[in-house]
């Protein structure tokens, strides 16, 4: 199945809490010297059109990137996510939206690498035109449950392999988990970074338990909530599990989460969480 669009969905509340881990990771990452390598196993088209049909129908932008669009009281990770928007964004006007590997693009260096996986032929088309001749890029029209744990360890033993997936597919939440641990298995000093939206509770739940249940060290969960749960009414909440976090993220997010949940929750019904699944 391959019907599904991020496009209708770029810059919404779940970007910007997925986008902000992201950079922060990233970020950790270049403050060292040593190279290190990104891959992200379902990688979309780029960047988003913003002012195009799909994500028109629903502006659900505007309830996202778009409610910290003109806002001058941010916190400094929210901030400095909202400068990476902006690049895309010369006018100043809200017109376009990066995706993951836009954001990822922006953290490299000469020595490191990008690996992009997406199997969706009109994403994959605008992935190659967006990675165009950058000899740090590789583009890959594959499964990136499987491609991703093939091209493990990196030679360079630093980096971060991001997962995220459409949950299009409801196998998904567990071919999640088990690629989560094949890549960890042979990329254990990496970051590994899960998003997951939370539709219906127990599927999140039983993604939480399910990762627990591995076994993996060094597990936090950051999540952010734009009003309570309720099934069949689309997506409430999105998170992030993060393997092996850089040391200062949880504070970041201490700091960011609650504004955050204040600032794009609806009705004053924004929540958050953040706490740790496994610890050393």
């Amino acid at each position: 199945m391959l019907s599904y669009r991020h496009a209708f969905h770029a810059g919404n509340f779940a970007d910007v809490l997925k986008h902000i881990v992201l950079i922060r990771i990233l970020a950790h990452l270049a403050a060292k010297s040593k190279p290190f390598c990104c891959i992200d196993t379902h990688a979309g088209p780029g960047q988003y059109d913003l002012s195009g049909a799909h994500a028109l129908k629903n502006r659900e932008f505007d309830t996202g990137i778009g409610r910290l669009w003109n806002r001058g009281d941010l916190p400094p990770v929210v901030a400095e996510y909202r400068a990476a928007v902006a690049t895309l964004n010369a006018t100043g006007e809200l017109r376009r939206y990066p995706g993951s590997p836009y954001f990822e693009r922006m953290w490299l260096r000469r020595r490191d690498r990008l690996t992009l996986f997406e199997l969706h032929p009109t994403d994959f088309h605008a992935l190659e035109t967006f990675a165009g001749r950058d000899s740090r890029i590789s583009v890959a029209r594959e499964d990136g449950f499987d491609a991703c744990v093939g091209v493990l360890p990196p030679a360079e033993r630093r980096g971060l392999v991001m997962i995220d997936p459409s949950y299009e597919i409801k196998t998904d939440y567990r071919r999640v988990v088990d690629t989560l641990v094949q890549a960890h298995r042979r990329f254990q000093t990496g970051v590994h970074a899960v998003w997951y939206p939370v539709i219906d509770r127990r599927r999140a739940n039983t993604l939480e338990r399910a990762v627990e249940n591995t076994g993996i060290r060094r597990v936090h969960l950051f999540e952010l909530g734009a009003r309570p749960d309720a099934t069949g009414t689309g997506m409430t909440a999105s998170g992030m599990i993060v393997v092996n976090p850089p040391w200062t993220l949880r504070q970041e997010m201490a700091e960011a989460l609650p504004w955050l949940a204040r600032t794009l929750g609806q009705h004053d019904a924004g929540f958050y969480r953040s706490y740790e699944l496994a610890g050393e």
